[in-house]
């Protein structure tokens, strides 16, 4: 077999010995130089190039700000402009998923042709279905078909999302088809399942529901055809994620990406991110123990700023304290936290939301209470009063109640884990909703009449977007100035994916 000349650009590996000790370094690119015709060298780097990419710099911060589980200080500026809703492309996470995962994720395919590597074929080809979904669901249109060709192609042409999706369905139904029971690999180099087979089968089908779902807004939906595909498959119960006994939080550059965020050098997260008013509040009111796991509380008590209002000398809340001299609530990302492709819980969520719409509320209420649970073991938490008898407790009701209810959690539930997951299903379901408060017109009373479950517009970006949120990043601009098949950019945030198509903000 060809050989070929691949830069490890995420790990430190020994291509005849790979064992639980060895660790992740996906935060620095150590520029070493490999000769291997072995898709099993590859694998591992391609799984933690995902990861890091899914919560790195983008993806992890601009999700953590869109959602609103946090704000930029009122001391730093680091993230202003996307608290601002400034045109941002992503343009580290495209260039990461396209030239890191999705190149990864193709060679292995092209070193896996003969029988004895046909499941790390299997492995690449589903991951490379789920990271194709991520890019096309973040940007919309994009190149697909024509994409990865290097210099053969150089202005490859941009497919339509719509038309990727069918696609990815399609090849996930290519991999539903396959038998693949017999398939092995060699453990130590899958990180995510180490190798079981059977756990990269329900990935696959897990992900097929993903997408289907993820249209349930559109005139194609048919949730009988979902619910049919569910009753004939399995679905994950074990999460595909990184673990976090990977993560060295000794070491500069081996520790879990946010912890570096966190605890690096540069500290972009402990000295530019506090909590967000909309989030904490949401949390604190409802009694949620997930608060204190997501949040260190100052002495005085967990506290949130309103989103984007790192300017405001006020003194909203009337303590004799002006907001930017507040004591607030800092984000919290232990050293051993998981690295998460697909929860549990975003499984047991999908469930019930396609029960729910069967009108089986005693299905929906089932798969719900383990979604919830599952994020509550998640974040160290036995104790599950908040489903059992707390705000958390499913409530019989209309459809469109249970669908909230749903979306809600799994706001709460996505925190610190996926946060463009989280991004992505509000534009979907359009929970939570968003007030049309304006805070700067009067933050006294917005501090006393705050809308608790519900967004709110930033209040320095507020005629940015004419008080809406933002629904996608731009394209990066080197996309679009090298590309001479590329569409016009994007005016703004508020260009919609194919799929947003329910009504509100």
């Amino acid at each position: 077999m060809k050989k070929y000349i691949y830069k490890i650009a995420l790990f430190t590996l020994v291509a005849t010995a790979w064992n639980c000790d060895s660790y992740l370094d996906v935060n620095h690119d150590p520029d070493v130089l490999e000769e291997t015709d072995s898709p099993e060298i590859i694998l591992p780097s391609a799984q933690a190039s995902l990861g890091n990419n899914l919560m790195g710099w983008d993806f992890g911060f601009a999700g953590g700000f869109w959602n609103e589980y946090w704000t930029q200080t009122y001391t730093a500026s680091q993230f202003k402009t996307l608290c601002e809703y400034d045109e941002d492309g992503f343009d580290n996470q495209y260039r990461g998923l396209t030239s890191g995962t999705l190149s990864d994720l193709d060679m292995i395919k092209k070193l896996s042709g003969d029988t004895e590597n046909q499941g790390y074929y299997y492995i690449a080809e589903a991951l490379s279905i789920y990271t194709w979904q991520v890019m096309t669901d973040v940007w919309g249109d994009i190149p697909y078909t024509e994409a990865l060709q290097g210099n053969d192609i150089k202005s490859p042409v941009f497919d339509s999302s719509e038309s990727i999706y069918a696609d990815l369905i399609a090849r996930t139904d290519d991999l539903l088809a396959i038998d693949n029971s017999m398939y092995s690999i060699k453990t130590q180099y899958d990180f995510i399942y180490a190798g079981d087979m059977t756990e990269w089968k329900k990935f696959v089908a897990t992900l097929k529901l993903k997408l289907m779902l993820r249209q349930s807004e559109t005139s194609g939906y048919n949730n009988g055809q979902v619910l049919a595909f569910v009753n004939a498959n399995s679905f994950l119960t074990n999460s595909a994620k990184i673990d976090g006994s990977y993560w060295d939080d000794s070491a500069e550059g081996k520790r879990h990406p946010m912890r570096e965020f966190q605890e690096g050098g540069a500290s972009y997260l402990s000295t530019n991110v506090i909590g967000c008013k909309t989030f904490v509040d949401y949390l604190r009111v409802n009694s949620d123990p997930r608060l204190d796991t997501l949040f260190e509380a100052p002495s005085s008590g967990h506290e949130g700023a309103f989103f984007g209002d790192f300017d405001s000398k006020a003194d909203s809340d009337s303590d004799g304290t002006p907001d930017d001299q507040e004591d607030y609530s800092t984000p919290v990302f232990a050293g051993d936290m998981d690295l998460m492709l697909m929860s549990d819980w975003e499984v047991y969520f999908y469930l019930a939301e396609v029960y729910t719409r069967a009108s089986d509320m005693t299905n929906a209420k089932a798969y719900y209470d383990m979604a919830v649970e599952a994020s509550l073991t998640q974040n160290g938490i036995a104790d599950n009063s908040i489903v059992t008898s707390g705000y958390a407790t499913w409530t019989s009701g209309s459809v469109e109640d249970g669908i909230k209810m749903i979306a809600m959690q799994k706001w709460v539930a996505n925190a610190n884990y996926q946060h463009i997951e989280s991004f992505l299903e509000r534009n979907r379901t359009k929970y939570p909703s968003v007030s049309d408060i304006d805070i700067k017109a009067d933050r006294q009373a917005a501090f006393l009449n705050f809308p608790v479950g519900q967004l709110t517009i930033s209040v320095n970006g507020r005629e940015k977007l004419n008080g809406l949120l933002p629904a996608s990043p731009v394209y990066p601009s080197e996309v679009i100035n090298s590309n001479t098949n590329a569409p016009g950019q994007k005016v703004n945030l508020l260009e919609k994916i194919w799929w947003n198509q329910k009504a509100g903000k």
